[in-house]
């Protein structure tokens, strides 16, 4: 079977978010992957948080350069950067939540989406 290329593309923006993450040391990676519970939102929701706005910030910048030299892909929204607690990337295919760890706890995100299959990632 063939990959269509938007399901290549998408995949390969979840990964560039990822690989953007790991490099700023970014906690508790989760991709939940929609696509099998027809979510017309986006493909991938990618999750992480982080200790300070400082370092939210920073993770986002990171992933915004990584899926741009990977792609050529900027944003299409992005949301969040003035209180830096949680912010968003929609990508459309992909959606970046970056979160300060203690809104993470309280929003709970993963389990609003609890039928999607999960992939764990490892903080570099």
């Amino acid at each position: 079977m063939v990959k269509s290329k938007i399901a290549i593309q998408s995949t390969n923006i979840s990964e560039a978010i990822v690989h953007g993450i790991q490099e700023k040391k970014g906690n508790d990676i989760v991709r939940l992957d929609l696509r099998n519970i027809h979510s017309s939102v986006a493909d991938y929701f990618i999750v992480c948080n982080a200790d300070s706005t400082t370092q939210v910030k920073a993770i986002a910048d990171s992933v915004e350069e990584e899926v741009f030299k990977a792609l050529k892909e900027d944003p299409i929204r992005k949301e969040g950067f003035q209180n830096a607690e949680w912010i968003i990337l929609d990508y459309g295919d992909a959606v970046v939540h970056i979160f300060k760890t203690d809104k993470r706890e309280y929003y709970g995100i993963e389990d609003l989406w609890g039928d999607a299959e999960m992939k764990h990632y490892q903080s570099a």
